[in-house]
């Protein structure tokens, strides 16, 4: 499977079992992918992050982080395939493309983020790496972890 950045794909559950982090958001039970996540592709590394529907829920907490803060890069509401979803930057992680179930799509399609939007959530999710590369991190999740053990497989299977 050819992975593309701003395209939306489900991850294999043995992922999340390998991981086991309680800061990822697993996918759900009743036989469904949820949530989609959307890719960012960077070398043999590939980021994801999570989208949600809970889109009440994500524009509260955005609120009162632009309340606290004046700006919040870790959470964007657009339109994604007719709906709006909420885009969780600060749940993104890095993976491999053999933990990809597969692409997400409706009615055959692959689904995808359009341009503009895709270039605001690269901007944020840039962003967020360049300030934890500062010592600020405000990624939920242990990234670099993630990135080691991701790191360390790629190197046992070369």
């Amino acid at each position: 499977m050819e992975v593309k950045t701003g395209y939306l794909y489900h991850i294999k559950d043995c992922f999340f079992e390998k991981i086991n982090s309680k800061e990822l958001m697993i996918n759900h039970d009743y036989g469904h992918f949820r949530p989609s996540y959307l890719a960012i592709k960077d070398n043999d590394i590939l980021w994801f992050i999570p989208l949600s529907s809970k889109i009440n829920k994500y524009r509260y907490i955005i609120n009162k982080k632009i309340k606290k803060y004046g700006k919040c890069k870790g959470i964007l509401i657009k339109k994604i395939a007719d709906r709006e979803s909420a885009i969780l930057i600060q749940n993104a992680f890095p993976t491999l493309e053999k933990y990809i179930d597969s692409s997400y799509t409706i009615d055959g399609r692959e689904i995808f983020i359009a341009p503009a939007i895709r270039r605001e959530i690269l901007s944020s999710f840039k962003y967020m790496l360049s300030l934890k590369s500062k010592g600020l991190n405000l990624f939920f999740t242990d990234i670099d972890k993630i990135r080691e053990i991701m790191n360390e497989e790629l190197l046992v299977n070369s």
